[in-house]
């Protein structure tokens, strides 16, 4: 879906997500290729992974292909953000929001 964000599964989850959100925080994109509104959000998700490279982390996880993590985090509705910070989640932003309402919740994560 995105050639600037990388994908993660259930497999790479553990390494991809968990250990690296230990050393910064890591945002991963919950989608499906049917979702519209996750197409929506694409775009500033790829955004905000180019402005905040290097501050986090973004990786997308195709909930379709990948059922036991959506489960295992609670992932009820699609597109839905987890950021990920010393290997737990710390927050969570569901919907197509817009790209504001994703930054602030980067700056309280990347800054603390």
């Amino acid at each position: 879906m995105s050639d600037n964000i990388p994908a993660v599964s259930d497999a790479s989850f553990q390494a991809d997500v968990i250990e690296a959100s230990k050393s910064q925080p890591v945002i991963v994109d919950f989608w499906a290729d049917w979702c519209r509104p996750c197409h929506m959000l694409t775009p500033t998700v790829e955004e905000i992974a180019k402005e905040h490279a290097g501050k986090v982390k973004v990786v997308k996880l195709n909930v379709d292909e990948n059922m036991n993590t959506p489960g295992k985090y609670n992932v009820r509705g699609i597109p839905t953000l987890l950021f990920f910070k010393g290997g737990q989640v710390a927050d969570q932003v569901v919907g197509a929001v817009p790209k504001e309402q994703i930054v602030k919740v980067i700056e309280k994560h990347a800054s603390a």
